[in-house]
């Protein structure tokens, strides 16, 4: 059995039927949305190849996204917008984005394992697992999800805003981003409390 499957297996007896397992994209990036999802599977199902989203290329987490999304029992995203991130800061965005896609979900599990080592209120028992993107096989899923939908949208938006390269750099805080934002400036989609540091160096070196 494969090793993040069988680290799934050990959490079902005869009243855990259902796992599901959640995940987030876009905690660290300056522009765009922090997207998380959920993922159900039935028990002896396993996709190969799924593994945390950050050691597999673009090209392969697509058709495994795929490939998850055909396979799931179930399957849903929460997504949080820029501005909120600003208004609650990006944890609590996060939290938010992860209930939201459990709450989504048509059919409740019975344990839901979340990456990371916070959680947010459910009436569903919650375990997060620290590292769980590259120990579970629902929890890796669910990352490739949400980095996939992510991706997405950023490559979507960079269609409106071609300056700023978020189709290759998704919103994350790259030189080729950084030069940008200090020439044109921000978009509506930037997350202003990210960039304090930046614009206030900015704004430094115009008075120096």
């Amino acid at each position: 059995m494969n090793k993040l499957k069988k680290f799934d297996s050990k959490f079902y007896d005869e009243s855990i039927i259902r796992i599901a397992g959640i995940d987030e994209a876009g905690r660290g990036p300056l522009a765009g949305p922090v997207v998380a999802a959920a993922v159900i599977f039935d028990r002896n199902k396993f996709i190969e190849g799924v593994n945390d989203s950050k050691k597999i290329s673009e090209k392969l987490r697509e058709e495994l996204s795929f490939k998850i999304k055909e396979n799931a029992f179930d399957y849903s995203y929460g997504i949080i917008d820029q501005n909120t991130i600003d208004e609650i800061n990006i944890l609590q965005s996060t939290l938010k984005a992860m209930s939201i896609a459990a709450n989504g979900l048509k059919n409740y599990p019975d344990l839901i394992l979340i990456d990371g080592n916070k959680s947010f209120v459910s009436k569903i028992t919650t375990k997060t697992i620290i590292r769980g993107d590259s120990l579970s096989f629902s929890i890796a899923a669910a990352s490739i999800l949400a980095k996939v939908k992510r991706d997405k949208i950023m490559k979507e938006l960079s269609t409106i805003y071609p300056q700023y390269g978020w189709e290759r750099n998704k919103g994350y805080g790259t030189k080729e981003h950084i030069k940008a934002i200090k020439e044109f400036g921000l978009t509506e989609h930037h997350r202003k409390s990210f960039l304090r540091k930046i614009l206030y160096n900015e704004v430094q070196e115009k008075i120096i």
